[in-house]
């Protein structure tokens, strides 16, 4: 999947085994913190430059589930939080700013799905039998700025500010974008 080879394979003869693969840059992205969970931490990962050599035709996207899209701009309610989060993993908390086209999570299936994460529960004069349990939502996965490079697509665009990184879909337009997903559907197909 980053299209890397492996050059070489040496057993140091203390338990530790030195792999050298030759890969692309961009296919180094993001894989930091993959090659540290898959060796449980104790992996140590050099990279230097080689040479500069054609682009790789066919490159597979990084990732093959969808984003949850917000279709809303507002602060995000734990309320609303709470029924996106069974759809896949969330990147924001309650109270975060969000507007139309911002990508608020990661689905748990491959296609977008545009979600409401303002909705205000509704609040009514009278109690309901059982107790209102406390709100409380799944800790968002606080992603780095080489985690959230990875995670895009080619229809998404990363906003970094001093204080935050964030995801977006190009087209913030709700209508916009599923017009456009059309077109290009369309013109696959011919």
């Amino acid at each position: 999947q980053r299209k890397g080879e492996m050059q070489n394979m040496e057993n140091e003869g203390n338990g530790q085994t030195r792999l050298t693969f030759l890969a692309p840059s961009r296919g180094l992205i993001g894989y930091s913190t993959e090659f540290l969970s898959a060796t449980g931490g104790y992996g140590i990962m050099n990279h230097t430059f080689e040479k500069y050599a054609p682009v790789i035709k066919n490159w597979e996207p990084g990732r093959t589930q969808g984003a949850l899209v917000s279709i809303n701009a507002g602060s995000a309610t734990t309320y609303s939080l709470q029924s996106v989060e069974d759809r896949g993993q969330l990147f924001i908390n309650a109270g975060t700013e969000v507007y139309e086209g911002m990508i608020v999570g990661q689905n748990s299936r491959e296609n977008d799905i545009a979600v409401n994460v303002t909705k205000g529960k509704n609040l009514t004069n009278t109690r309901a039998a059982g107790k209102d349990h406390a709100a409380a939502i799944k800790t968002p996965k606080d992603m780095t700025l080489e985690e959230s490079i990875e995670f895009l697509n080619d229809d998404e665009y990363c906003e970094v500010t001093p204080k935050n990184i964030r995801l977006r879909k190009k087209i913030l337009n709700t209508g916009e974008r599923q017009k456009a997903a059309k077109r290009k559907k369309i013109a696959a197909s011919k």
